[in-house]
């Protein structure tokens, strides 16, 4: 293998780890969100969340093994390969003779390889017939009936990324279709800030992660300027203040159960339309910005 093989190859899992720290730092903010959106005494709650968090470490586990697994698997392949063609190249009387031989018997080297990608196959087989079963999975009839209930109303799914800013993004797309732009810096600092100002109307709905008991001020505090300072996920406790901040009323489609209204005094402006979305990725919630049927997505908006 030559210089550049090995440059490229060194490459390939440099990014993988980098990858798969940023994801585990991306799970882990969710995690901290699931856990602060348990309400005091909420037993239940805690079980079910409790049991989603394993979940959802098992699964990135899981995935993080396997991308490495593929990585280990093609540098192996291709130090065969190089060999194999190295060895063809230097010696090209071989390959007369081979040709002239009995069939050579396979070596156990080569039935390890032929092992490898039957195992490869599989596990390729093994994920179409995963996606055939994603037909009818969770994510997937979410998907079904929230696009129902939106169809009702001439409505559809704007796409946010997600990266643990999707509040703030879809908020962000919707004051831009209302011509009342605000960026999601701008709204997580606002945010921030009107919680730090009003902590007898947030503080006693927070709780430690691990505990369950509640926050002391000093980690109220921190826990309000993480808002502004990392890409922490924000949930019902935040709708409720970006409703504050804006002073207008914020809209929650699902697909099971009634819209969330956030907000409604605030009833003077159209309403800010999100979608919340359960099963959406592997790492748990998420929001979609919700606009017209007929609107075309603004091209210039993500640029």
């Amino acid at each position: 293998m030559d210089i550049e093989e090995n440059v490229s190859i060194s490459n390939v899992e440099t990014n993988l780890e980098h990858k798969h720290h940023r994801e585990r730092k991306e799970l882990q903010s969710r995690i901290q969100s699931l856990k602060r959106s348990i309400a005091k005494g909420d037993k239940r709650k805690k079980k079910d969340i409790n049991e989603e968090v394993a979940r959802l470490e098992a699964d990135l586990e899981e995935r993080h093994t396997n991308e490495l697994k593929n990585v280990q698997y093609n540098q192996e392949l291709n130090n065969v390969t190089n060999c194999v063609n190295d060895i063809s190249l230097s010696t090209p009387e071989l390959n007369e003779d081979i040709s002239c031989s009995k069939p050579i018997k396979t070596s156990k080297a080569q039935r390890r390889r032929d092992r490898k990608a039957g195992k490869q196959k599989e596990r390729d087989e093994s994920i179409a017939q995963q996606e055939i079963e994603n037909l009818t999975s969770a994510r997937t009839l979410e998907a079904e009936q929230l696009k129902a209930i939106l169809q009702k109303r001439n409505l559809r799914v704007y796409e946010i990324p997600s990266d643990g800013n999707c509040l703030y993004v879809a908020i962000e797309h919707q004051l831009k279709l209302q011509n009342t732009p605000c960026s999601m810096q701008s709204l997580r600092n606002q945010v921030s800030e009107y919680m730090k100002s009003h902590p007898d109307d947030f503080h006693p709905f927070l709780s430690h992660l691990e505990s369950g008991d509640p926050l002391t001020a000093e980690q109220f505090t921190t826990y309000c300027n993480e808002i502004a300072t990392k890409p922490t996920w924000g949930g019902h406790l935040e709708l409720q203040v970006l409703a504050c901040v804006l002073k207008q009323c914020i809209e929650v489609i699902q697909a099971e159960g009634p819209a969330v209204i956030v907000g409604e005094k605030f009833s003077s402006l159209p309403p800010l339309l999100l979608s919340y979305h359960k099963h959406v990725y592997g790492l748990g919630e998420h929001y979609n910005s919700v606009i017209p049927e007929a609107l075309l997505e603004e091209d210039e908006w993500q640029s």
